[in-house]
């Protein structure tokens, strides 16, 4: 009797803690239906681009499900690529191929550069079978040269994955600490004993951005010196500039953990806010191809603050691209934080009493 009476109580406890039921039963279908989107987006072709090559090779290309761009003369292959967002770049010179490879997805250039492989061994085996003469200009080709506009051939996914996972564990524990801890204030009577002095909405919530921000700083410094000289984390960029991208996140996530504590009765139910608003923009920092999810799900990473850390890190530490390269993704972070710290003041209003 003793354990159905405990029964019936936690039953109770959960039924009348709605907030609870929501996580339990729509949270996992709210990511299961995300995840289902991600993987079942649009297939994009990959995109190569081609210089003194034949239309028996093109043909074969683009019967591997390749778009191809022809060009007359190419005189840099890598600003050629980056410009018109190529895959890829294929030139036959004096009978030699040379490939050059964006490389942003190792494991999709791979395979890139295995189809253009099995593509250019199939026309030399053509060529000399035929022996045409000016066909067979791939026939004495024994190898193609690759080269690389970021990283080589060693880069492995993880190269491109790991300068999204240093800004994803900034904004995780920055977020965690400072919703908890603004939690304790409230919950212990803290908040509310100081709301009742004269001090404005607007200086609590700097003092609370300051004090939390001092050590949100610290971490953010420890883990991004520990990512590049410890773990040997890729770094091709100024590390300052890392810097800087991860403390404007760190300001995102310290203002938004802040604002979301305002919602939460205990520190369980701020933990239930990382499925909802943590979780989703993993999705939408770069590991999974911006361009083949639906329409309506690029418009909803757009409003993401991960999604613009996210990519301004994989450009400075994998690409290299200097300060004024990132400052569209600096500024929207920017705008970010502002308006988090705007909503802190305006949320705090209810705990005013006089």
């Amino acid at each position: 009797m003793r354990m159905l009476a405990l029964i019936k109580r936690i039953c109770q406890q959960m039924l009348r803690d709605k907030r609870t039921l929501a996580l339990l039963f729509l949270a996992p279908l709210l990511v299961l239906s995300l995840m289902y989107f991600l993987f079942n987006g649009n297939t994009i072709n990959p995109k190569i681009g081609v210089v003194n090559v034949d239309t028996k090779l093109i043909q074969k290309l683009k019967d591997m499900d390749m778009e191809v761009m022809k060009y007359d003369d190419v005189t840099d292959a890598q600003q050629t690529i980056i410009a018109d967002h190529l895959e890829g770049l294929l030139k036959i010179e004096n009978g030699n191929a040379i490939l050059t490879l964006q490389n942003t997805d190792p494991s999709k250039s791979k395979a890139l550069q295995m189809k253009i492989n099995q593509a250019l061994a199939a026309q030399v085996q053509q060529n000399l079978a035929a022996q045409a003469g000016a066909q067979a200009v791939l026939s004495n080709m024994t190898e193609m040269k690759t080269q690389y506009v970021y990283g080589s051939k060693d880069t492995s996914f993880f190269d491109v994955l790991s300068p999204i996972l240093v800004g994803f564990f900034v904004f995780f524990f920055v977020f965690l600490i400072s919703g908890i801890g603004l939690l304790r204030e409230r919950t212990t009577g803290t908040l509310e004993r100081l709301m009742s002095t004269p001090i404005r909405r607007g200086e609590i919530v700097a003092g609370y951005l300051v004090g939390y921000g001092l050590f949100a700083v610290i971490q953010t410094v420890i883990v991004v010196f520990y990512a590049v000289n410890v773990l040997d984390i890729i770094l091709v960029g100024s590390i300052w500039n890392v810097i800087l991208i991860n403390l404007l996140l760190a300001l995102v996530a310290l203002s938004l953990g802040i604002l979301l504590s305002s919602f939460a009765a205990s520190e369980f139910q701020m933990m239930q806010f990382i499925p909802i608003v943590v979780v989703p923009q993993v999705f939408f920092t770069g590991i999974f191809p911006f361009e083949s999810m639906p329409e309506w799900l690029q418009a909803i990473a757009k409003v993401m603050p991960l999604y613009y850390a996210g990519n301004a890190l994989k450009d400075v530490m994998y690409k290299g691209m200097a300060l004024g390269d990132i400052s569209g993704k600096l500024l929207a972070l920017a705008v970010f934080a502002l308006v988090f710290i705007v909503l802190n003041v305006i949320a705090l209003k209810k705990y005013r009493r006089l």
